[in-house]
């Protein structure tokens, strides 16, 4: 079978994602989930569905950029609605600006989405009026930034300000004057006038519950806010009990910034449990050896994105269509320590040197220019610590190690005896790093 190569060079960049809709039916869909060592999806479903199916819950999800939250919590929707849940999926940057987002935009964003998505199923739910904004002040307010209108329902109040406010910063900074000190009103009144009567309504239909998955608030950016605080810290950790008063499931994702910082303590007394964390694909078990399950799916997430028509073990033999020979592929997987996003970047920088199949003389240039930019960041600190990172497979509660997790420039697995760490493969390969124990 001869390579599609404009279709393979689209598939390999990391920048689009193929996986937007229903995951499991996608050609291009790999699930990594028995090699990652704990099955995120699973419990996520299994505290909605089992531990608490008629009470409200509060999860937390946290990833790398490019690592696969997204399909998860796609795949996490569509489980619950196999098992009888009304899911309402939220991609809060279609909505808010993350450079500059508070509780209040975040709490409107969902009793949008929660409307849209019930009037979307196309039953007569009202939401109510929101008696405690329906007073004259909010009327003028709405009625000079909004248009005109006497509309007073939260469908049409939380939609108005999610349309207008995301690029307006004068429209932003005037309503939150007005909503963030009664924000525990708007909680309330989005909980009696809009959660409670949908999921009376929708048990009525036949539903168990009502989810709400709110993605891409892992985007949150890390600036420091005029109190002192990072943006991160003051949404989840500071007015983190608001959000977790929604009376429905729901399921945020948070900056992995938070996970690998002192603030974690804090995160999970707000939230009472600890995110969960997606690790990385393992290429290597944490004694050192190679995991040939974890490569067996690497190879195919390159693979699919050459023949995604094909079944998985025709692509095998057609490796030599893409590369020169398997160990190039086998390299490539291994160097990216497990992170797609990596993987994908690899290969993207070697389509754009030189047409398939990829050499592996083109791909050693690569990882060498790769490695140079990753290189130039790092201090001499920084290089103990990935030494001894790379020794004991553990990290500490200190900066240094936080910014070398959250700068990928190490990377957290799991298996059965929990969590461990291992230093970027790429970096593990830098002559100042020299623990002679990393070369492929």
């Amino acid at each position: 079978m001869k390579l599609d190569l404009r279709r393979f060079y689209k598939a390999c960049n990391p920048s689009q994602s193929l996986l937007q809709k229903n995951d499991a039916d996608n050609p291009y869909y790999i699930d990594f989930s028995p090699v990652r060592g704990r099955q995120l999806v699973e419990e996520l479903k299994r505290t909605i569905t089992q531990a608490s199916p008629d009470e409200a819950t509060c999860q937390l999800f946290a990833a790398p950029a490019g690592s696969g939250k997204s399909i998860e919590l796609t795949r996490l929707k569509a489980e619950l609605e196999e098992r009888g849940f009304h899911v309402v999926y939220c991609k809060a940057t279609q909505y808010l600006n993350l450079g500059d987002v508070d509780i209040s935009d975040i709490l409107l964003m969902i009793a949008r989405q929660v409307s849209e998505s019930l009037n979307n199923i196309k039953r007569d739910l009202q939401a109510g009026k929101m008696a405690a904004l329906s007073n004259n002040h909010t009327e003028h307010l709405l009625a000079a930034t909004a248009g005109s209108g006497t509309e007073h329902s939260l469908f049409a109040f939380s939609g108005r300000i999610a349309h207008k406010t995301k690029d307006t910063v004068e429209l932003v900074w005037r309503l939150r004057m007005y909503l963030e000190p009664r924000t525990n009103s708007i909680v309330k009144s989005i909980n009696q006038e809009l959660l409670e009567p949908a999921a009376v309504e929708l048990k009525r239909l036949g539903k168990k519950g009502l989810v709400t998955v709110v993605d891409d608030l892992d985007r949150v950016e890390n600036r420091r806010l005029p109190n002192g605080h990072l943006q991160p810290e003051y949404i989840f950790v500071d007015r983190g009990e608001q959000l977790r008063k929604l009376n429905c499931h729901v399921v945020y994702t948070v900056p992995l910034t938070l996970v690998y910082s002192n603030e974690l303590g804090k995160l999970t007394g707000k939230f009472g449990m600890e995110p969960q964390v997606l690790p990385m694909v393992p290429v290597r078990r944490r004694d050192g050896t190679h995991c040939e399950e974890g490569m067996a799916l690497l190879r195919q997430t390159v693979l699919v994105r050459a023949f995604p028509e094909v079944s998985p073990e025709q692509r095998l033999s057609l490796i030599t269509e893409v590369f020169d020979s398997p160990e190039t592929l086998d390299r490539l997987c291994r160097i990216s320590g497990g992170y797609v996003r990596y993987l994908l970047g690899l290969i993207y920088r070697c389509l754009q040197k030189e047409n398939p199949p990829i050499s592996r003389q083109c791909l050693e240039t690569v990882i060498r220019e790769r490695c140079h930019e990753l290189v130039r960041s790092i201090d001499d600190n920084q290089w103990e610590l990935l030494r001894k990172i790379a020794a004991e497979k553990t990290v500490i509660n200190e900066t240094e190690y936080q910014i070398l997790l959250r700068n990928m420039r190490v990377f957290e697995y799991r298996d059965e005896r929990g969590r461990w760490f291992d230093v970027n493969p790429i970096l593990a390969e830098a002559e100042k790093f020299k623990p002679g124990t990393f070369k492929s």
